[in-house]
């Protein structure tokens, strides 16, 4: 039996072009493109995944054909340098800033700290952490066997 994989690439992380969440977007959709994505996570979702595409002007459909190839992820760097109309200094600024400036609402936050047993002292508010905090959570309750 093949196991599901949780994405554990945080989108606060960038590759060399300095977007970030694109090696995350690009992980995520690789391993659904190969039918081995965790339940819990979109290959391509509304979120993160959507912001960055349309921060970049890249076509959902064009980008996950890309990927169907099985792209490595400079390759996909390569394509989106071929395939983005908003590839810019400004462009990602504003990119990187939006997701980095995503804060979770308050229910949200409440209940991925329940989940993964940290007490909600308001202290971690920004999408970013607390994604990472159930990326974790996540894989550590996974059977690694």
């Amino acid at each position: 039996m093949s196991q599901s994989i949780v994405p554990t690439i945080s989108s606060g992380t960038a590759g060399p072009l300095g977007i970030l969440h694109l090696p995350r977007l690009w992980q995520k959709a690789s391993l659904a493109a190969a039918g081995k994505l965790h339940s819990d996570y979109p290959g391509c979702g509304m979120g993160y995944d959507q912001m960055v595409l349309d921060g970049l002007g890249i076509e959902r459909e064009a980008f996950l054909a890309f990927i169907a190839t099985k792209p490595t992820y400079v390759q996909t760097e390569v394509w989106v340098q071929a395939n983005a109309t908003k590839l810019n200094a400004e462009s990602v600024a504003a990119l990187n800033a939006a997701i980095t400036g995503y804060i979770h609402s308050d229910e949200t936050r409440t209940g991925i700290c329940s989940a993964v047993g940290r007490a909600d002292d308001g202290s971690i508010r920004d999408a970013i952490n607390l994604n990472n905090l159930d990326d974790w959570n996540t894989f550590h309750g996974q059977e690694l066997a």
